[in-house]
């Protein structure tokens, strides 16, 4: 069967642009949880999250993409031309539809949506951006990614919060295995404005804390809610065959198994279905939960969610049978943009050897988890990838070293 494989990365997160800055941050346990600056907090019962800082699109981007793009799109655009740089890849060299562009999104582009909503009641709806239309839209990454390099392959988006970052990517992995030579893939999410913000504390699941060191707590008994951050990692997937003829200049790994499941309705009785993600995702990678060196969690910060999470990986691996951590403790949570980040993260892992750190917490008694909180050097070769979204949205993934890689 087709192998698909990860030669690029492209990163955009609170703790660093660029996969090498955001790793070696990560590594060094820094945290970029603050008080928001975005927009005034005062008002909100919470008022921190992980922005990112120093980056200006203008830099970056052309002047005619600037009106019609949101923050989120803008910061996709650019992690998009990082991961090709990566990856050695000319868009505009390939066959007309040899490459794709699969992305998720949790929430659009909330703040260009909001200040387009601003001009309409306040000065009428002749001063509202015809960009409107398209710009606040969940598939305006991928469309404008596929837009900007000319990839007219096969495209589209996902919408599974948390979860659908993987998502996107096992979407990718299965048009490789259709065919597709290449595929960028993955998820940034940025809705850090006043009208997302409402939205996401209607969630409930916001930490109201005012002190970042404590804000943000997985697996912790003073765990009281995550910190929404922005940002996210495309990943550029390919058929294995057609990155040794091309001559990739790296491999980080490959996408060895995946599943997803749903949740039951509340009240059914019936057991939550990240266990049976897990398994699945095993069993589609041939792997026993032995071969699996490190679990990046999924890490709500939320008592009950975060029990049912490790009662799921004790079960399938044993009381601190498997080392866990949950690096997004010094981002918050990129919601559509996390899990990708943690694939990301778990090549990069892979590749030097050593599980970053979750930072701030300690393990809470209830918790069998073997959870990371320094950085620890080990043989590493097989990461498992969890993550969970509002509704009952199940995701697993397993990335592993490839071994004819280079």
């Amino acid at each position: 069967m087709t192998t698909a494989v990860v030669t690029g990365l492209g990163v955009a997160a609170p703790t660093g642009l660029g996969a090498e800055p955001y790793w070696a941050a990560t590594l060094a346990g820094r945290s970029a949880i603050g008080r928001v600056t975005r927009f005034d907090p005062s008002g909100y019962p919470a008022r921190l999250a992980g922005e990112i800082s120093g980056f200006a699109a203008e830099e970056y981007l052309p002047s005619r993409l600037l009106p019609q793009t949101d923050r989120m799109t803008r910061l996709a655009l650019v992690s998009a031309d990082w991961a090709f740089d990566d990856a050695g890849v000319r868009p505009g060299e390939l066959d007309e539809y040899a490459g794709g562009v699969i992305t998720a999104s949790h929430s659009g582009g909330f703040e260009f949506g909001q200040n387009e909503l601003k001009a309409l009641w306040s000065k009428g709806g002749q001063y509202v951006s015809a960009y409107q239309s398209f710009a606040w839209f969940y598939a305006v990454n991928s469309g404008q990614i596929s837009i900007r390099h000319g990839l007219r392959g096969p495209s589209s988006v996902v919408v599974s919060d948390q979860a659908g970052g993987l998502d996107a990517v096992a979407q990718a992995r299965r048009q490789i295995r259709k065919g597709t030579p290449l595929v960028i893939a993955g998820a940034v999410d940025a809705s850090i404005c006043s009208w997302g913000w409402v939205a996401q504390l209607a969630g409930g699941r916001l930490s109201t804390a005012d002190d970042p060191a404590s804000a943000y707590l997985p697996f912790d008994s003073r765990a009281r809610g995550h910190v929404p951050g922005e940002g996210g990692a495309l990943l550029v997937v390919e058929d294995a065959e057609y990155a040794r003829q091309r001559q990739a200049p790296r491999i980080y790994g490959e996408i060895g198994g995946y599943a997803a499941t749903m949740d039951p309705k509340p009240g059914s009785g019936r057991p939550p279905g990240l266990h049976r993600a897990i398994t699945l995702a095993l069993t589609d990678a041939g792997l026993e939960p032995s071969d699996v060196d490190v679990v990046f969690a999924d890490a709500a910060a939320v008592p009950e969610l975060d029990l049912a999470e490790a009662n799921a990986i004790a079960e399938v691996f044993g009381p601190a049978g498997v080392p866990v951590t949950a690096p997004k403790t010094a981002t918050g949570r990129l919601y559509s943009g996390a899990a990708p980040l943690d694939l990301a993260t778990a090549f990069l892992a892979v590749r030097d050897g050593v599980i970053p750190p979750t930072i701030s917490s300690s393990l809470a008694d209830d918790y069998e988890l073997d959870l990371v909180t320094e950085a620890r050097p080990a043989p590493l070769h097989t990461a498992l990838v969890l993550a969970r979204g509002v509704g009952g949205f199940n995701a697993a993934m397993v990335v592993r070293r490839h071994e004819s890689g280079n």
